[in-house]
């Protein structure tokens, strides 16, 4: 059995090291066969050459973005060690990966490699397709771009819509008029907005219609001329809306269409218009596509954990 001894320098063995040893007791998970004992300054690991090797290669990973962003969380772990290498887990840090400046300063960033790369296709797609389940910032991301183009002033407005497919509530009983049983069905795209654009600027964006956020039926009829267009839930719509959707597109304008193929609230045997769009337009020049997957989840690390579980019962089903 060899023996390989990594020593911390220059940074806090504790704040490495987690709360009670929180992170070596994640990383352990990953290294079952190795003997792995963190003290002082020091992790000493136990085992086979190889996986010695691979141990000692993913270490030095976890300690550079320690060393960077002076934090080392589940998820960065996570990310770190299930990751192909480097390139396949870093994080834009540089200045120009900043999307939009928003509310109070944050920066608001493409925080995963897909989500960059959801950013690099739609500079040289007019049209993108970005596909994958809950809390992989499809929408979020989208959102960002389309206030980033807004405040460049490469378009000239933003459109928001979704199918108002009334999964398992009936819109009809709910109290107020249109707008106000539509608001919340769309408020995911308000809480995107409001975290990038003060109040008082998104308020007179939206009476002024340089902001439009509305049901999917309404885009029925217009050219979407000059604007950033987000169809957000596209996995609900029909193939008739979607084709109706997709042919709104006029001049100068950059469609992306996000959705979850495994969150469909279409009636059975009705066939998602996402899914079909897929199909039809693989090859078709312009049209860009980005599967994001479970290790692009910025929600609650729970999060990842839940769409495993339901994508187990759904393999075997």
């Amino acid at each position: 059995m060899n023996e390989l001894i990594i020593e911390l320098t220059e940074i806090s063995p504790q704040d490495f090291f987690g709360q009670q040893n929180t992170n070596i007791s994640q990383i352990k998970k990953y290294f079952p066969k190795l003997k792995i004992i963190a003290r002082g300054n020091k992790i000493k690991a136990l085992g086979d050459p190889e996986i010695l090797e691979e141990f000692d290669k993913r270490v030095s990973l976890l300690l550079e973005h320690f060393m960077k962003y002076n934090k080392l969380d589940e998820n960065a772990i996570e990310r770190i060690l299930l990751s192909n290498g480097k390139k396949d887990y870093e994080t834009p840090v540089s200045s120009n990966d900043i999307l939009v400046h928003g509310v109070g300063g944050n920066k608001i960033k493409a925080r995963t490699v897909n989500q960059r790369k959801l950013v690099e296709l739609i500079k040289s797609n007019d049209m993108v397709f970005a596909v994958g389940p809950a809390g992989t910032g499809k929408t979020y991301t989208g959102v960002a771009l389309a206030v980033k183009a807004l405040k460049e002033k490469q378009v000239k407005r933003i459109v928001l819509t979704r199918p108002a497919v009334e999964a398992g509530e009936n819109l009809g009983f709910l109290p107020g008029d249109l707008k106000e049983k539509l608001d919340p069905y769309m408020m995911p795209l308000y809480d995107a907005l409001r975290d990038m654009i003060s109040p008082e600027k998104l308020e007179s964006y939206i009476e002024k219609g340089t902001i439009q956020i509305a049901p999917l039926a309404f885009m029925r009829g217009r050219t979407l001329d000059h604007a950033f267009v987000i169809l957000d839930e596209a996995q609900n719509t029909t193939h008739a809306q979607m084709k109706m959707f997709l042919t709104r597109m006029g001049k100068n304008a950059k469609f992306m269409i996000t959705g979850d193929p495994g969150q469909i609230d279409l009636p059975r045997r009705v066939i998602s218009g996402l899914k079909e769009a897929l199909l039809v337009l693989k090859n078709v020049k312009g049209v860009g596509v980005i599967y994001l997957d479970d290790k692009d989840v910025i929600r609650h690390r729970l999060v990842k954990k839940v769409i495993a579980a339901y994508k187990a019962i759904e393999n075997v089903d």
